[in-house]
């Protein structure tokens, strides 16, 4: 039976958000006996709901509040009410997310060390490592059934995977293949293997792909520890004299609100609504906003240097076939200065459905070039750059008190300008791709601007000091003891690996650590 848990109920656990940081949080603490309630914007979508229908489906699923956007980025010219592609929806953007489930490489947790200071960059260590993450990644990687670790096969490559691999070892690549995705290749788990119906930004049909919507949110339910509320849109946490939080206002489908009291509340509404949250529920005893002494509340917003790369050749790709992403080349992660950036970068497959690739191409632009790249979308292979951007102070989201959501609060505003050293990499990046196309005789390749679709992360960062960042190694913010943050929002550094499975592996690290503290009292 599904939990129902009393509005008065103040030894629950409330988590906002149910994607990959709060619906595992919430699954796992269920399953050690935690009462849990996890409040959630969206509605429920799931498989048999799914649009396969680019444009369908981004209606169906997306993030639409009022936002704004600032800075020199490109995004903020050509989709300034849309600066993150996010999903507002149970499951959150683990519906979306392609699958790609990569371990972040030892150097990366400690970028201030290994890189040395970057003039007009934000970097800190983080204050845990990679053996200490070995573990966690162990158990993340099983529960989202990731290929190539633990004996499971990859998955098969499609025409765009084969044209991408010859051009990379036709340049002398050597780390190539069809990456680690959480994707059933076999029939030996709770999920159906892969279809290779294309669709993996839309929802899987299949569910093939581990999305929270339809394993961690049913299986947490199924303990009778857990109750999710959708379209229960969180508008401000709560605090009591001594500082220690007490519950969540949040407003109901029909704009209700209710106060839901709590013994503790875990923040997992994504990069940008997370720190939103911490800011609208400012105070007399916390004017800046909650867990907000350090100032880095919103502060460091970080996106991943990203970027695509297409090319056209004189026969059919059919890029559009097959899983969306199972294809990567991790020469380039490395940290190598000698490139003229530190930090370093991936290659991975992608191709975008028509409808998209008319909007991403060159947004904006018509002309002779364009048109005719569409005329030969059958003959395009295409990928994705992933890298290391640098954390910037200046990078940040804030309140727009010119802009009203629905509930009548400051919209965020979301700020964002190249490093140098993003520039670079990207530039960088955009040269070997197209040099790995033209190894294999494609006729045309040309770079494209990158994308509101990408990995948001860092505004409320993790640091081993209070006055560097928001939360400690635990994901325990630094000012309120029971106040946790639990999403892609408290990473220190971006690393150049795409984050779902950190953020899967941090919060089974959490839940393990948050049950723990709750039985000993000491929350």
């Amino acid at each position: 039976m599904v939990a129902k848990f009393d509005l008065n109920d103040d030894s629950v656990v409330v988590i906002v958000g149910t994607g990959a940081g709060g619906g595992v949080l919430a699954n796992e603490l269920a399953q050690k006996g935690v009462k849990v309630v996890a409040l959630e914007a969206g509605g429920r979508h799931l498989p048999e709901d799914y649009l396969n229908d680019e444009w369908d489906a981004f209606g169906q699923l997306s993030w639409l509040d009022a936002r704004t956007t600032s800075g020199d980025w490109r995004v903020a010219r050509d989709f300034s009410g849309l600066p993150a592609w996010i999903v507002k929806a149970v499951g959150g953007t683990t519906i979306h997310w392609a699958g790609a489930s990569l371990r972040f490489q030892p150097h990366e947790w400690k970028a201030l060390t290994n890189y040395g200071r970057v003039d007009g960059a934000n970097l800190l260590d983080w204050p845990i490592d990679a053996d200490e993450m070995a573990p966690w990644y162990d158990q993340a990687e099983e529960k989202l059934g990731v290929t190539r670790t633990g004996n499971r096969p990859g998955l098969p490559g499609n025409n765009n995977y084969k044209v991408f691999e010859k051009g990379a070892l036709a340049i002398g690549y050597k780390e190539v293949h069809t990456g680690r995705m959480a994707i059933q290749t076999r029939d030996d788990g709770d999920r159906i293997p892969c279809q290779q119906t294309g669709f993996c930004f839309q929802g899987c049909k299949w569910g093939a792909k581990w999305s929270a919507a339809y394993t961690e949110i049913p299986a947490g339910e199924a303990t009778g520890n857990l109750e999710v509320r959708d379209r229960s849109h969180v508008i401000k946490i709560e605090h009591d004299d001594s500082g220690k939080v007490t519950g969540v206002v949040y407003a109901d489908k029909d704009g209700n609100q209710h106060l839901q009291k709590a013994r503790l509340v875990a923040v997992a509404g994504n990069t940008i609504e997370s720190p939103r949250l911490l800011l609208n529920s400012a105070s007399n005893m916390f004017p800046d906003g909650l867990a907000n002494s350090s100032g880095q509340v919103g502060r460091n917003y970080m996106r991943h240097v990203t970027g695509s790369v297409y090319a056209v050749f004189d026969k059919p790709v059919r890029m559009w076939r097959g899983t969306t992403m199972a294809g990567i080349v991790q020469d380039e992660a490395r940290h190598d200065p000698s490139r003229g950036f530190v930090g370093g970068y991936e290659l991975e497959t992608l191709s975008l459905g028509l409808p998209f690739m008319a909007a991403f191409l060159d947004p904006g632009g018509w002309g002779r070039s364009f048109t005719s790249a569409l005329d030969q979308y059958e003959n395009m292979a295409g990928m994705w750059i992933v890298g290391e951007d640098m954390p910037q102070e200046t990078n940040r989201i804030t309140l727009n008190s010119e802009v009203k959501d629905q509930y009548g609060l400051p919209a965020p505003n979301v700020h964002f300008s190249d490093h140098p050293n993003d520039v670079a990499m990207r530039d960088h990046a955009y040269k070997q791709g197209i040099e790995m196309y033209k190894a294999v005789g494609a006729t045309r390749a040309f770079p494209t601007p990158p994308y509101p679709s990408t990995h948001n992360l860092g505004t409320n960062r993790m640091s081993e000091n209070a006055r560097d960042g928001v939360v400690n190694k635990w994901g325990q913010t630094h000012d309120i003891p029971n106040l946790f943050i639990s999403d892609g929002s408290q990473f220190t550094t971006g690393a150049a690996e795409n984050p779902t499975l950190t953020i899967v592996a941090l919060a089974i690290r959490q839940a393990d650590h948050i049950a723990k503290e709750l039985s000993a009292g000491n929350i």
